[in-house]
């Protein structure tokens, strides 16, 4: 009696019971599931007819679009294997991840489709080209005589047309691959996250223990869904029946529209993202509904922004803590009685720790180099490492970088982190981020979120740079907020009345804008090539 864990079991729930409620929202096109489902089955059916077999891998390079959605059951369905692409990479980039995943098809957004036309002759693999949106005039245009893109697209919506929604259904095994996602590749090659139908299974019961979800409510896509399968919400949200709404470019004034409009009940958002909703304007923010809930995650979010976004808009915030290569999430910080006697910001200051493990997400532990658990003192640092069922397959293709991940064991996740007293743990740095300084070491996390308490400050972020004197110190690059002022000295002050001295950075430098990852990360790395940006201050 046993029935393989996979999301599409979801699927098959949802398409009994809800079929005539709204699915899907993107833009004026509006779906119920008996609609999604039956072009999913189109899809399915399609891409038989294109000769894709069980296994096979069908890349995709699109925002947040109703064909981006479809692709999540009309791949995995019939066996096949989906690898959504960050389509803000460049070319090369997105070259190698449609050759090292042998992907055989590639479905590309119509703004996307030169893109994939100036990498060609390097996907040789590839056999068949999709154009997800642009219909017949916008591929008209592409194949006219002259234009680089005048070969080979097909039309998925005609695809989508022509096919029948029966199709062949392989047997679906747990163990079986459902997408490879790549990681961002900032220090090397994009490395592809093998994740399997058990691991998105296992991710999506835990995110619905944690974050609860019904019928009535209705999910914004404000994160990527090429970003670890949209943290599996491209499933969660399905599973219980809610509504997806589609935003295909992340604005904040657009997000207040279309939560007014929508009656959006739930978003998820990275820490860089939740900043810009705060600071959205006045206009813009003027009659939103409170009650909003919130999940954060990709970054240690500072407990100042947690409390302006509670305290000022009356929404809830759920941080959760996870990586590609977990499916991803690993811990919650999960509220409890006690919590309700602490004052927001007190609150705030334990909503911004990673917290503790998923009922579902498996065992998980701070540990020394020797992989001895730290004492819980909230002032020892180890890593983090993880064992349990949302734990990737592997690598594609990459057995080193599979048994260095997984060695003694365990997922080794890189981050260093402490663990309090209540067992919460708290992510200090990445491990490649901490910065030692005089033979201290020092959270760039924590100085961030000092200076996110500024008045002034929209966004921080400090990495350490070479130091004659001190090996490396601590450089920060400033976002003000629109029309506010602020100074090195004025700065210096406020975070040495907050922090030990040498936590201090030695230098502020301000900018108008952070680098940044497809999924609001800091890319540290490139502020760290800016040293010549660097006044000395």
């Amino acid at each position: 009696m046993e029935v393989p864990l996979t999301p599409l079991e979801f699927a098959r729930r949802t398409r009994c019971l809800y079929p005539e409620r709204e699915a899907l929202v993107d833009g004026a096109l509006r779906l119920t599931y008996a609609q999604f489902f039956e072009r999913c089955d189109r899809w399915s059916a399609a891409l038989q007819t294109l000769d894709v077999k069980p296994g096979d891998r069908v890349a995709y390079i699109a925002p947040n679009t109703h064909a981006q959605l479809e692709s999540f059951y009309g791949v995995p369905q019939m066996g096949a294997v989906l690898v959504p692409i960050n389509y803000r990479l460049n070319h090369d980039e997105i070259a190698y991840i449609i050759s090292h995943s042998g992907s055989t098809v590639v479905c590309a957004h119509e703004d996307y489709l030169d893109t994939v036309h100036r990498v060609r002759d390097q996907i040789p693999g590839v056999r068949h080209f999709v154009a997800l949106e642009g219909g017949p005039a916008r591929l008209a245009e592409a194949r006219a005589p002259g234009n680089r893109a005048e070969a080979g697209w097909l039309d998925y919506e005609a695809l989508l047309a022509g096919a029948s929604p029966d199709f062949a259904r392989p047997p679906i095994e747990e163990a079986d691959l459902l997408t490879i996602n790549y990681t961002s590749g900032t220090t090397s090659r994009p490395k592809g996250v093998m994740i399997t139908h058990r691991n998105a299974y296992m991710n999506t019961v835990g995110t619905l223990l944690h974050v609860p979800m019904g019928l009535a409510d209705r999910y914004l896509w404000t994160l990527p869904m090429f970003h670890a399968n949209g943290w599996t919400f491209t499933w969660t949200v399905t599973a219980v029946g809610a509504a997806h709404v589609c935003l295909r470019k992340v604005d904040p004034v657009k997000v207040f529209e279309l939560i007014k409009a929508e009656r959006v009940s739930l978003l998820c958002a990275a820490p860089t993202v939740l900043i810009g909703v705060a600071n959205a304007p006045a206009d813009a923010r003027a009659g939103a509904p409170k009650g909003v809930r919130v999940v954060t995650a990709g970054a240690p979010p500072a407990a100042a922004t947690i409390e302006r976004i509670e305290g000022e808009l009356g929404w809830t915030i759920t941080h959760v803590y996870g990586l590609t290569e977990t499916a991803p999430f690993i811990t919650v910080s999960e509220p409890r009685p006690e919590h309700d006697a602490l004052t927001p910001a007190e609150r705030a200051v334990i909503k911004a720790r990673q917290g503790v493990e998923l009922i579902t997400s498996g065992d998980l532990r701070v540990v020394d180099e020797e992989m001895n658990d730290v004492p819980r003192d909230g002032a020892t640092v180890g890593e983090i490492v993880v064992r349990g069922n949302v734990v990737m397959k592997g690598y594609y293709n990459d057995p080193d970088a599979t048994a260095q991940a997984l060695r003694g064991g365990y997922f080794h996740s890189g981050d260093a982190a402490v663990v309090h007293p209540d067992g919460y743990v708290d992510i200090r740095d990445r491990l490649k981020d901490v910065i030692i300084s005089g033979g201290e070491n020092i959270s760039s996390v924590e100085v961030e979120g000092v200076l996110l308490r500024h008045p002034a400050v929209q966004e921080s972020a400090v990495v350490g740079l070479p130091d004659a004197k001190w090996g490396e110190a601590p450089h920060a690059f400033v976002v003000l907020r629109p029309n506010a002022t602020a100074t090195p000295d004025e700065l210096r002050v406020f975070v040495r009345e907050r922090l030990a001295h040498f936590k201090c950075p030695h230098a502020f430098n301000f900018v108008t804008e952070l680098p940044k990852t497809a999924t609001g990360k800091i890319q540290k790395f490139v502020l760290r090539g800016r040293r010549s940006a660097i006044a000395t201050q």
